[in-house]
């Protein structure tokens, strides 16, 4: 029997990605998977049913769910979809097993096999597995944008009957995929650009960019691809030369995340009550809580009606259709290569799959995660 691939309406409020795109979908069915989506699911993400060839529809989640020997989710699945699915059956998805603690119990006691896509190693053959990377990717887009959009200022230098008007200056704080998409982004729309990392290794990609790299004198390279955690003499001075590049913005884009830990507190509150009036400050770490000292995740505030501080969730979800096709491959290029003839046979002693499997056989088998 081949393997019975389904993806459900995504139910998290406010998520309009979807877990399947239809070229995607092609590319499933040709491996000989049978492949079903919940009727209606991708239409937040501005795909009709119509458009999956080859795929059946489903009216509710307890049918699809009830045969499902794969899943594949964006958000983790929910208390109530898991006891939906059949024991011994495989989810793929995006996990916060940091904040998921009864969600993996309940995936244990099932004897589900999870592979978590934020723990896809950060390695050479598994760029295209890379979902953090496709999603921050977009993340670092939309803050640009957003930060247009609230700036009370032209991004680009124009030159008008009135007058030149000097061009808006963007300080992208974190240099990881996001940064440097916020980078390009705001590159093209005319700012000035400086760009700041603890990783001493992304000056080069910053200036291959056209923006200027700040260097503080700190370097706190890491594994993975990650900054290590800095000490107080470090994040001392770190601060201290930040304080003169923030203070000159009209616009922040901070990017500084950490998946599965808390977002580190660059930016002070001493360091936005220097702002200059009118500068906005666009938080894409809110998730983990912020960069700011300030930022109220969720939420768009002026701090003493001088400084704008957004606190964006679920950016990726912002641009959907975009978002849902990278991830789709991103899902596609991951379990593919352990279809045969339709069926699935993952390999737990592959790197990639090793590296992001989060509960199999009854238990939590992730190092990070187990107990």
């Amino acid at each position: 029997m081949p393997t019975r691939l389904v993806v459900p309406n995504e139910i998290a409020p406010g998520e309009r990605r979807i877990a399947l795109a239809p070229d995607v979908a092609k590319k499933l069915s040709a491996t000989g998977v049978s492949v079903a989506l919940q009727q209606g699911a991708a239409l937040s993400s501005y795909f009709k049913d119509e458009d999956f060839v080859d795929v059946e529809i489903v009216a509710d989640a307890a049918t699809l769910y009830k045969d499902a020997d794969l899943i594949f989710k964006v958000m983790p699945p929910t208390l109530d979809e898991l006891k939906l699915m059949k024991d011994g059956c495989t989810v793929v998805g995006f996990m916060v097993p940091s904040k998921n603690a009864e969600m993996m119990q309940l995936m244990c006691e099932k004897k589900i096999t999870s592979l978590a896509m934020e723990l896809v190693p950060r390695i050479t053959r598994a760029q295209s597995m890379d979902a953090l990377s496709s999603q921050a990717s977009i993340a670092g887009y939309m803050g640009v944008l957003m930060g247009a959009q609230l700036a009370p200022v032209f991004f680009p230098m124009l030159t008008t009957a009135a007058g030149t008007i000097r061009p808006a200056k963007v300080l992208v704080i974190g240099v990881g995929v996001a940064g440097l998409q916020a980078i390009a982004t705001a590159k093209r729309l005319g700012a000035i650009v400086e760009a700041y990392d603890v990783r001493s290794a992304t000056r080069e990609q910053v200036e291959s960019l056209g923006a200027k790299f700040i260097d503080t004198g700190v370097s706190a390279d890491g594994e993975g691809g990650y900054a290590r955690e800095l000490t107080e003499d470090e994040k001392q001075q770190q601060q201290d030369v930040l304080a003169k590049h923030i203070a000159m913005a009209d616009v922040i884009i901070s990017t500084a995340a950490i998946p599965g830990r808390p977002s580190p507190k660059i930016i002070t509150e001493a360091m936005v009550e220097d702002m200059k009036t009118g500068s906005v400050i666009v938080d894409l770490a809110s998730e983990g809580g912020g960069n700011c000292e300030l930022t109220k995740p969720g939420e768009t505030f002026e701090y003493k009606e001088r400084v704008t501080i957004h606190g964006p969730l679920n950016v990726p979800g912002e641009l959907p259709i975009h978002a849902s096709e990278m991830y789709a491959k991103n899902l596609f290029n991951l379990v593919s290569p352990f279809i045969n003839e339709g069926e699935l046979a993952l390999d737990f002693e592959d790197d990639v799959i090793a590296g992001c499997v989060l509960t199999r056989d009854g238990a939590i088998v992730h190092a990070q995660y187990k107990k």
